[in-house]
């Protein structure tokens, strides 16, 4: 046996030296597994053997001139030995030896023992307890890289000249020998950086921080948390970056207490080292004090610092020395204090302190002064001056009636109003200027003495009997000029003639008169003018002539009265002339109402111009002076409609220097109802507050809106009621559209409007009419006469307790035109009479223009002259019916229909 084993032994010995080895062997592929070789194959017939550690492997031939090889159920990162056997046939070589490794494990997990803003300490166990190197990698502009040698089972590396508050991205490597593992991936950030330069402001009760936001390269968006190290806690909810800068409001802090702060930047789920700070609350004086201004007394009211009942208050009076202090647990949230039995127009000087833990502050210094009686004074008035004695003011200002101002100063404690307009009516109001403020100290109504007459002179009038007196217009204001003639006195209203004439009747022929001319404005009389004139004498000779003249006459009658008499009679009862002189503001029964119309429509409307003109004149004269104040003609939307002082909507006023002005007037109605509606022009969008406060305070459920807010482009109304149904906030009224219908000629609306001061709701009517042209008439009266019905039935129903409000642009044309109808239609249906005239002018005497246009004026003839005509039917459609609305149901179209004959 022996002997065969060593002749084979002896035959692959021969093989051997005849069969070669590969000459080189290549890795191509190397996993934690798996080592894939390659080789140069010399020989196709060849096949291999690999043999390493106890496992051989028999490789086939390849056809192709390299071998590529794997070699499977490896060991992670170990160094294994190969030899490489070429075989022929029965022989082999002698072996090609090698050595590879297979590529390690990565490690479990990491895990970080500690942090700062610079510093990462990573820790992590060896793998497979192998003494094998480590390498990491983390993102950086130049990708940096550490190599780490491990000492013990675990492995701690310091990760250092990182950037503050930043995510960095780890590649953990195992290294053996030259051959690093897969790598094993993760994420860290380090700590943030604190804040800088952080800024403090502070009052009473907030504390407002503002710092640097911490900026980044990567640009992260960092929180900021501030805590309290002291009781009470505080929070800051929101704190807002705007810029660079990061701005925290911390408010219901304590006043004068000392805070300390911690302020951390926090990013991820980390936060920074913390900054610390102490900021103090200070201790405010009250600023809002106001003062109401009595001749006699001063009552100085403020309102509790911050609603707060901590703070006490002490009042001091440094002229009187006197201190009065308040607890404000113990008081209202108004404080009030009255200083009386003061002097009027005396300047008076006090400090109002706050107060808390005995602690008083700087103090609020202020001044006021008591208010005059400007009736006190010895007024001295002349056709070109004022002039008076007074004390307690430095300004004086007068405005008349037409809104033209004059100012001056009080000099010496005298008033010297120069260079006025005669007989103009003067609203003179004393001004105290005190902290360059002018506050005011009375008014007072002043009417000039107007200019004297000019060139009095006579004419013959009357055949004898009588005087024409005539003079040419003084400048100025003038109401009126009374003329006096022996007992005779009469008074002649000023116009715009240069030469005024004023008839005198009933005198004797041939007679010496003293005629004597006053002008009158107001009760301001002028001096007087007269002169001594004659009658015409030539009348008494021509009554003796005509005497006798009418003797032959009668002689001649007589005479053909027998002759003649019967045929002139016959012929004169024939003639019947009859003379009717129009009284414009007497009634007109409905039986005569076509009658009086077509004679008013008669040459192309010549009656209704000439009636419309007279109307032109009234109420002109009244005056307007509120709706010209320097801070109420921005609320007029024309400068020619102004509210009239005597009958102008009053709003209320809470503090002083408020204006009460709103461009509305009260209006009369039918019978006594002298405050039946509110004629106004349509909202600003400066007014619209203003709007709803009058229609809460004078409590109208009723608004009649004939207008629309935008007409051929131009904005005629500002839309003051909201835009759909959500609510709008009109300072503390709130209001909500419960609903809108729509029609060809009218929209219906319901608001709900609520006080938010009070929480106490109304409901709103909204009837506003879309068929109606500015400065137009509709093209029928049907429409109109159907909505001014609907309005009137609601009303009627309502029990509104406030008067119905009307308005379009202006507030006197179209507004004009409807109350007129409404007011005259219930006249119609009551009287069995209407007076159009009248009516308007009663309206015109409340707000000027009111039936602004002649073609309104005729239009409302039509629309009464309509409703007298009898109608042809019902009508094809209903009015308006909606069960979810309260004031048109069923109920209401059936009134309408027993009324459509009114």
């Amino acid at each position: 046996m022996e002997r065969v084993l060593t002749l084979v032994f002896l035959c692959v010995l021969s093989a051997w030296a005849e069969i070669p080895d590969v000459m080189e062997v290549s890795v191509i592929g190397r996993t934690e597994t798996e080592l894939t070789f390659k080789w140069k194959v010399e020989n196709s017939s060849y096949s291999y053997i690999l043999a390493t550690n106890d496992i051989v492997l028999k490789i086939n031939a390849s056809e192709s001139d390299y071998l590529n090889y794997t070699v499977p159920s490896l060991s992670p990162g170990t160094n294994y030995t190969f030899t490489l056997y070429t075989v022929f046939e029965n022989y082999t070589s002698q072996g090609f030896h090698f050595s590879e490794v297979t590529v390690p494990s990565d490690v479990d997990s990491v895990s970080v023992i500690s942090r700062k803003e610079n510093v990462i300490t990573l820790q992590w166990s060896k793998v497979n307890s192998n003494d094998y190197d480590y390498e990491l990698k983390y993102r950086d502009e130049e990708n940096s890289s550490v190599s780490i040698v491990p000492a013990d089972s675990t492995v701690d590396c310091n990760v250092t000249s990182l950037r503050a508050g930043t995510e960095y991205s780890f590649v953990l490597y195992t290294v053996f020998g030259d051959v690093k593992s897969s790598g094993y991936n993760f994420t860290n950030v380090t700590m943030p950086s604190n804040v800088l330069n952080v800024t403090v402001k502070s009052n009473d009760t907030d504390i407002i921080l503002q710092w640097d936001v911490v900026s980044n390269i990567d640009n992260n968006t960092y929180r900021y948390t501030l805590e309290n190290r002291d009781e009470p806690p505080v929070n800051c909810p929101k704190n807002i970056a705007e810029g660079n800068k990061v701005t925290c409001h911390i408010s219901h802090l304590i006043p004068a207490t000392n805070y300390s702060f911690t302020l951390y930047t926090e990013f991820a789920d980390l936060r920074s080292t913390g900054f610390n700070f102490y900021s103090m609350t200070t201790l405010s004086d009250i600023t809002g004090v106001t003062v109401n201004r009595l001749q006699t007394e001063l009552i100085i009211s403020w309102n509790k610092l911050n609603n707060n009942d901590i703070y006490n208050y002490t009042v001091k009076s440094l002229g009187e020395g006197s201190e009065k202090n308040f607890t404000g647990s113990a008081v209202d949230d108004v404080i009030s204090y009255s200083y009386s039995s003061l002097t009027a127009g005396t300047e008076h000087h006090f400090t109002l302190f706050t107060v808390v833990n005995n602690v008083l502050s700087r103090g609020y210094s202020f001044k006021n002064i008591t208010t005059l009686n400007c009736a006190s004074f010895n007024w001295k008035v002349t056709n070109s001056s004022i002039e008076a004695e007074v004390n307690g003011c430095t300004h004086v200002k007068a405005i008349n009636s037409t809104g033209s101002d004059t100012n001056g100063l009080v000099k010496d404690n005298r008033v010297n109003l120069q260079d006025l307009y005669p007989g103009g009516n003067y609203t003179v109001s004393l001004f105290y200027e005190l902290e360059s403020k002018q506050l005011l100290q009375c008014s007072h109504h002043l009417t000039l003495v107007p200019y004297s007459v000019s060139h009095l002179r006579c004419e013959y009038h009357s055949g004898g009997y009588g005087l024409a007196v005539i003079w040419d217009a003084p400048d100025g204001v003038v109401d009126v000029v009374q003329v006096d003639v022996g007992q005779q006195s009469l008074n002649k209203s000023h116009s715009s003639e240069k030469t005024i004439r004023q008839e005198i009747i009933g005198l004797q022929a041939a007679q010496w008169y003293k005629v004597a001319a006053s002008s009158f404005s107001g009760a301001m009389r002028s001096q007087t003018v007269s002169i001594n004139c004659q009658t015409n004498p030539a009348g008494v000779i021509a009554g003796v002539l005509v005497f006798f003249l009418l003797v032959i006459i009668i002689c001649v009658a007589v005479f053909a009265w027998h002759r003649y008499g019967s045929a002139k009679h016959n012929r004169m009862s024939n003639q019947h002339v009859e003379s009717k002189v129009p009284n414009k503001n007497k009634l007109i029964p409905l039986d005569k109402f076509s009658e009086h119309y077509q004679n008013m429509s008669r040459d192309e409307n010549r009656g209704f111009s000439e009636e419309y003109e007279d109307l032109s004149s009234v109420g002109i004269e009244q005056s307007s002076i509120a709706a010209l104040l320097p801070e109420n003609k921005d609320k007029n939307r024309f400068s020619n409609v102004l509210a009239y002082d005597s009958s102008r909507v009053h709003l209320t006023t809470k503090d002083e220097g408020d204006s009460d002005y709103i461009n509305a007037n009260y209006m009369p109605g039918y019978g006594n109802a002298s405050r039946q509606y509110i004629a106004a022009q349509g909202p600003l969008p400066s007014t619209v507050n203003d709007f709803w406060k009058m229609v809460w305070e004078k409590r109208s459920q009723v608004i009649v809106m004939v207008t629309n807010c935008t007409e051929s482009g131009r904005v005629k109304c500002e839309q003051y009621w909201p835009l759909d149904y959500t609510p709008c906030l009109y300072e503390n009224l709130l209001v909500t559209v419960k609903s809108e219908d729509k029609f060809p000629n009218w929209t219906l609306r319901e608001f709900n409007v609520k006080n938010k001061d009070t929480s106490e709701t109304r409901t709103m009517r909204h009837f506003h009419f879309t068929a109606w042209p500015d400065h137009g008439v509709p093209a029928g009266t049907e429409e109109l006469i159907q909505f001014r019905r609907l309005v009137r039935q609601h009303i009627e129903s309502s029990f509104s307790a406030g008067p119905t409000i009307v308005h379009c642009s202006a507030g006197v044309g179209r507004t004009g035109t409807l109350i007129a109808l409404d007011v005259l239609l219930q006249q119609v249906h009551k009287e069995k009479a209407v007076g159009i005239a009248e009516f308007v002018k009663q309206m015109r005497l409340s707000r000027p223009l009111m039936v602004q246009t002649e073609s309104q004026y005729v239009f409302l003839h039509q629309c009464i002259m309509d409703s007298l005509q009898p109608k042809a039917g019902p009508k094809s459609e209903p009015l308006y019916e909606n069960t979810d609305m309260i004031y048109v149901n069923a109920i209401a179209l059936k009134e309408y229909d027993k009324q459509s004959q009114i």
